[in-house]
């Protein structure tokens, strides 16, 4: 297995801790995207807008350098593996959108699959069981990965509108649990000036 995977997946497994059909799908996406974008994004050059938040997430974070910490990842919580990248510099975005069905209900031995994935999730596998696991995981990353790319996405340009570059708030205490939280986020409880959570709480008692 080790013998297909080249040194950007290689990055992408170890800042994941394990190699898995999701990183896979976000490690061909990132390529997509340097094909659109071919420098690293050192600051907000580059931004990727996510529609899921699933492994292949970090194969974007560690090969294009859209991060959440940057300000450069935006997500979107549509559950969708739709990826969405534009320059900032550039007149230019670029949408892709998973069109193969990869799910383990695709496969032929639907209800075994399924009983043994959740096996070796929930700890109660056997030896034997875990290994026939990796071998259906590792077949399935290899499938992934020698896809054609428009049998695996839809890949369109679009126009869009670009979002702001991400801006550094103050900070202001909570007046309850006098935690600091970043102001634009902050929440009028009565007369106190409160964070979320001590927001959520006293509806929740209400």
């Amino acid at each position: 297995m080790d013998c297909f995977i080249d040194t950007d997946f290689k990055k992408a497994i170890e800042f994941h801790g394990h190699r898995c059909p999701g990183l896979t799908i976000g490690y061909r996406v990132a390529l997509i995207a340097i094909d659109c974008f071919p420098d690293k994004s050192q600051d907000e050059e580059i931004v990727a807008i996510v529609e899921n938040n699933s492994c292949s997430i970090d194969a974007i974070q560690v090969i294009n350098g859209c991060t959440f910490g940057k300000g450069n990842l935006i997500f979107k919580n549509h559950g969708k593996h739709v990826y969405t990248f534009f320059g900032r510099d550039e007149d230019k975005a670029f949408r892709i959108s998973l069109i193969k069905d990869l799910s383990i209900s695709n496969s032929s031995s639907t209800s075994k699959n399924i009983e043994l994935f959740e096996k070796v999730r929930n700890g109660n596998a056997t030896e034997e069981e875990i290994k026939i696991h990796n071998q259906m995981k590792d077949k399935k990353i290899l499938d992934i990965l020698n896809f054609d790319t428009n049998d695996l996405f839809k890949i369109e340009q679009v126009n869009m509108k670009i979002p702001k570059k991400a801006r550094i708030y103050p900070s202001i205490e909570c007046e309850e649990c006098k935690e600091h939280v970043m102001e634009p986020l902050a929440k009028k409880s009565g007369s106190k000036i409160v964070c979320i959570p001590c927001y959520n709480e006293k509806d929740e008692q209400s």
